[in-house]
């Protein structure tokens, strides 16, 4: 059965809704920084150059919308399925539900065993 199409609309609106908050990493825990969004002065490889680029590569560190439940493992996307994290933990937990390397120090999130 296919995907219902994704809505752009929604997804900025999510974001705004999860940023009004400014909840912390929902995968590591620690606090996120809303106002970083690129590596200033940082160029990657289809950058049309550093003359007309104020830097292009996405900071490690900036704010992402993670979905607990990966789509395509079943998740929906709902806010309800939706939380705050950094760019590097979302990449490092990828599309495991069991939140990958990343733990939340509180230990809500466990590994199996």
């Amino acid at each position: 059965m296919p995907r219902p199409h994704r809505s752009t609309t929604t997804r900025d609106r999510h974001r705004h809704t999860i940023a009004r908050t400014q909840p912390p990493c929902g995968l590591c825990g620690d606090p996120i920084d809303y106002t970083l969004t690129v590596l200033p002065d940082q160029h990657g490889q289809r950058c049309p150059g550093p003359l007309t680029c104020r830097g292009c590569v996405p900071h490690p560190d900036r704010y992402e919308v993670d979905h607990r439940i990966p789509r395509n493992r079943g998740g929906s996307d709902d806010l309800t399925n939706k939380q705050a994290s950094h760019r590097r933990c979302n990449r490092a937990k990828s599309d495991r539900t069991d939140g990958g390397p990343i733990m939340r120090r509180s230990g809500s999130l466990t590994r199996p065993r």
